[in-house]
């Protein structure tokens, strides 16, 4: 099951984190003054992002 992980970092700032099924960190967020900052990050992607693209800006155009 995937999920979002909130944490504080050792400078007191808030911080989130979303693991997959495995346990395995796949992303973590900057750093936030207020937890509801980082609540309101997550709240942000799961409503924003099902539909993301990808943009890769590693490959060449010549």
């Amino acid at each position: 099951m995937y999920k979002f992980e909130i944490y504080k970092d050792k400078a007191g700032e808030f911080r989130f984190r979303f693991k997959a099924s495995n346990g395995e960190t796949m992303f973590s967020s900057e750093g936030y003054k207020a937890k509801a900052s980082a609540v309101n990050a997550i709240e942000s992607i799961k409503k924003n992002a099902p539909g993301a693209t990808t943009d890769d800006q590693t490959t060449a155009t010549a």
